[in-house]
């Protein structure tokens, strides 16, 4: 089936099964392998993508769903620097240990970053809740996004 979709600021047309998921379509028809697939289920949170401003697990949404959409990755994230800051704090705080997580991860946690309220460590821990890490026990991301809220808001 033939889709057009705006992936990372680029607007593309590309024929797609119909059942191929969408981080299926963007790993392995775009490249883009940021996006991870960890449990397939939609409970791990590795494959979170936004389409249309909203953070999404792309394991469980079709290519074909996105046809008309303005998808971000984490790559598009990047390379736009909306959350070079977020990164820097990752790495500052030993927020990853082996990555698997760390992309969506950077994406859900993109999202948190775009509201203008107060933000308190227990709304980021409910924020982060859909995304699983085995290797750093949530306490250093959690403290990256902090940091990076703390560090947004006094204008740095």
């Amino acid at each position: 089936m033939e889709i057009t979709l705006t992936v990372n600021g680029e607007k593309m047309t590309k024929t797609v099964p119909v059942r191929q998921h969408l981080v299926d379509f963007l790993r392995m028809e775009l490249g883009l392998t940021g996006s991870h697939l960890g449990c397939e289920h939609g409970v791990c949170g590795a494959c979170s993508i936004r389409v249309d401003n909203a953070v999404v697990r792309g394991c469980l949404m079709l290519a074909v769903q996105a046809d008309g959409a303005d998808v971000v990755t984490v790559e598009g994230l990047t390379e736009t620097k909306e959350i070079e800051d977020l990164q820097k704090n990752f790495v500052e705080r030993n927020a990853m240990q082996c990555g698997y997580c760390t992309p969506g991860m950077l994406v859900t946690a993109a999202e948190l970053l775009r509201t203008t309220k107060p933000i308190s460590r227990d709304d980021i821990r409910n924020h982060l809740s859909g995304n699983f890490c085995r290797c750093t026990g949530y306490h250093a991301i959690i403290d990256a996004v902090e940091t990076t809220i703390n560090n947004r808001m006094k204008g740095r």
